[in-house]
């Protein structure tokens, strides 16, 4: 299999599978000298990991990530850092109906019919839990860029089906278990409410999650087939349910004049931030924005039509644990993946444009 890597200078590759012994990645391209410890990357798999709250997975997973090559005395050599996360609570018994049969909206018959055998265990290679291991190499990432440009990155829930949930402030999205920008406890109150019918019914729904990375300085990217925006929006589709990307205002510039689009530029600054944080691929100093659409969790106890692997009719209830709304837990995915392209962006341009000066001031 494959296409199981990431980035160019920054190269990412993933393994393991939902219910193997364990799932981790190899990071190669990180720069020498920087300090690092497994506790830097701890804390963003905490934020991911499953079991958190009643509204997730209830597959207990600790997440606790092991460096096994790259560090040396604590710094970064600039050798491939390993990363491996074991895998501690697998109940593959869930998946034994289904074995013989394809889940609507899974990945089941399309890696069947491409690869003549599939892990049903989980979705196997499939699965969102393969995203633990890109959350790790963000966390390598985000601390390089952190430490480098100052660069920061920030990610919340926007709309929970059809539930809108206006933006109050970064400070609110760690205080409630939605990801959510808000302190609004009536709101947090209905999404509360909202998830548990769901899980009664056993059914699922989907969701919009917005990403910002702040601090980004002028010239990230590259014209024409390596744009900045474009490696964003390959890597967001990359996202387990992930089945719609905007960049700036999206599909909205659909109903904008030019007159409206266009950022006017200042001596003080852009007037407003239409595009993105993107102009001709490049990055122009502004926040990046992006905004993903993650569609409803495909595994679900509604019995569904489908048919088995003889082509007969067959009904499919999929048993296990999973998340009613794989949005929740998708904003520190959403995050790692944007700090893999700037990274990944960074390094290009200061290969290749490293000493490069203009005598225009940056705004």
């Amino acid at each position: 299999m494959s296409g199981n890597s990431f980035g160019k200078l920054f190269s990412v590759t993933t393994f393991g599978e939902s219910h193997g012994p364990a799932i981790g990645c190899v990071i190669d391209g990180c720069p020498p000298g920087m300090a690092l410890s497994e506790a830097d990357i701890q804390f963003e798999l905490d934020r991911r990991k499953p079991g958190t709250s009643r509204h997730v997975t209830q597959r207990q997973e600790s997440d606790r990530v092991q460096i096994l090559s790259g560090v040396y005395e604590g710094v970064t050599t600039g050798t491939p850092i390993a990363l491996l996360i074991p895998n501690e609570d697998q109940r593959s018994k869930d998946y034994g109906n289904i074995a013989e049969t394809f889940r609507p909206g899974h990945a089941d018959y399309t890696y069947w019919h491409k690869y003549g055998v599939r892990d049903p265990r989980g979705g196997g290679r499939s699965s969102a839990r393969l995203t633990a291991p890109v959350v790790g190499a963000g966390a390598v990432a985000r601390k390089w860029l952190k430490e480098r440009y100052g660069i920061g990155f920030m990610g919340c829930m926007r709309q929970l089906g059809e539930i809108a949930i206006p933006f109050q402030g970064w400070e609110h999205v760690a205080n409630n278990p939605f990801f959510a920008a808000t302190a609004d406890a009536a709101l947090l109150a209905r999404l509360e409410t909202y998830m548990d019918e769901l899980r009664r019914a056993g059914d699922s729904i989907g969701a919009r999650i917005d990403v910002v990375a702040t601090g980004v300085p002028v010239g990230f990217g590259q014209p024409i087939y390596d744009k900045l925006d474009a490696d964003i929006a390959y890597a967001m589709m990359g996202i387990n349910a992930v089945k719609g990307v905007e960049i700036g205002a999206g599909f909205g510039a659909v109903t904008q004049k030019g007159s409206e689009h266009g950022d006017e530029l200042t001596p003080g600054g852009f007037v407003g931030n239409q595009s993105g944080g993107v102009l001709g691929g490049i990055s122009t100093g502004q926040d990046i924005t992006v905004s993903l659409a993650i569609k409803p969790t495909s595994s679900i106890r509604v019995p569904r039509r489908s048919i088995d692997k003889a082509g007969q009719p067959a009904m499919v209830e999929t048993f296990g644990r999973h998340d009613p709304c794989v949005g929740i837990r998708a904003t520190p995915i959403a995050e790692a993946m944007l700090a893999l392209v700037l990274i990944d962006h960074a390094l290009m341009g200061r290969a290749q444009c490293g000493d490069v000066r203009v005598d225009t001031p940056r705004i």
